[in-house]
């Protein structure tokens, strides 16, 4: 009797012309994209500006490539730089490999260079990303599909994962762990978004929110997995990175709520062009407000003067 099972993509490239598309890296952009697009929203609705956050973007995204694919290679050394492996293959990013712990950390260096350029604090930046960075995971993990890894353990579930034969895998139905984290994404952004506008969160709450709820998926999810791995005290490498960044982003979180209560009133300075228009106007107004007031002054002199000539008479 044949099982109930998810199939995988025979390719993960489709060859157009000269071009190869990669399903993995479609997966990415398409993050990419929906996590700029959806933050850019959440941005103009906190009072900034359109496009600032395509603007920072610009220096976040190329930091976080970098950091993700430096995470996966010193994590899995052993991939690229043991015998018979070839150390060329740490650049190939496009056959999948990218850490989300390294991909976070080198990002926000580079999301702060851009919020520092622009003047912009670097937690409300954050806050508005953080539903749309989940998204964008959510879809991004769709790329493992493509290339038929990360899965987790063998099952006889409906859901389960069909993996064909090849290199440093075996056939068979396996758990679907990139299906798992995927829609586990999707609930921790919609919980986000809930408790931003439950609470209007601010000061990079909603960024610790999101990071604490990704990493207590995480955990769980990592711990099905049957990839080769490090482990550290019985546990994989991950699950323990996964439960020091829990604690890091719960301990933000608390003491930030009592040092900075509430939500920031601004997340973007005005330029000096419509200051200074601003201040031009503050300064006609103040003008005739001084021309009106002197009349009305003379005015009431002028009445005073004429009261005090009919008393003398």
């Amino acid at each position: 009797m044949d099982l109930a099972y998810i199939p995988s993509p025979s390719t993960g490239v489709i060859e157009l012309g000269p071009i190869p598309l990669r399903g993995y890296a479609f997966c990415i952009i398409a993050g990419v994209f929906l996590a700029v697009w959806y933050g850019n929203k959440r941005w103009v609705a906190r009072g900034g500006k359109a496009g600032t956050v395509a603007d920072i973007a610009v220096w976040a995204v190329p930091f976080g490539l970098v950091g993700g694919r430096l995470y996966h290679v010193v994590t899995d050394y052993q991939l690229y730089f043991s015998e018979g492996q070839d150390w060329v293959d740490a650049f190939k990013i496009w056959e999948g490999g990218l850490g989300i712990w390294g991909a976070v950390a080198l990002g926000a260096v580079g999301a702060w260079i851009g919020c520092r350029r622009r003047g912009i604090p670097l937690p409300a930046w954050a806050d508005a990303m953080a539903p749309g960075l989940a998204f964008a995971q959510a879809i991004g993990r769709w790329g493992n599909w493509f290339n038929q890894e990360l899965y987790g353990r063998a099952t006889d579930l409906p859901w389960g994962l069909k993996i064909s034969e090849g290199v440093n895998r075996e056939a068979g139905i396996y758990h679907p762990t990139f299906l798992y984290e995927s829609l586990w994404c999707v609930g921790a952004a919609l919980v986000v978004i809930w408790a931003d506008r439950r609470f209007k969160l601010g000061h990079g709450r909603v960024f610790a929110l999101y990071v604490a709820l990704y990493c207590a998926g995480r955990g769980w999810i990592e711990y099905m997995r049957v990839d080769e791995a490090h482990h550290v005290l019985g546990l994989r490498l991950n699950v323990w990175t996964s439960i020091v960044v829990f604690a890091c982003a719960v301990a933000y979180f608390v003491i930030s709520a009592k040092l900075r209560p509430g939500r920031e009133e601004t997340v973007e300075p005005v330029s000096p062009e419509k200051r200074d228009a601003s201040g031009d106007d503050a300064d006609h107004a103040d003008d005739a407000g001084r021309a009106d007031g002197t009349d009305d002054a003379g005015a009431d002199a002028g009445t005073g003067r004429k009261a005090d000539a009919e008393a003398t008479d």
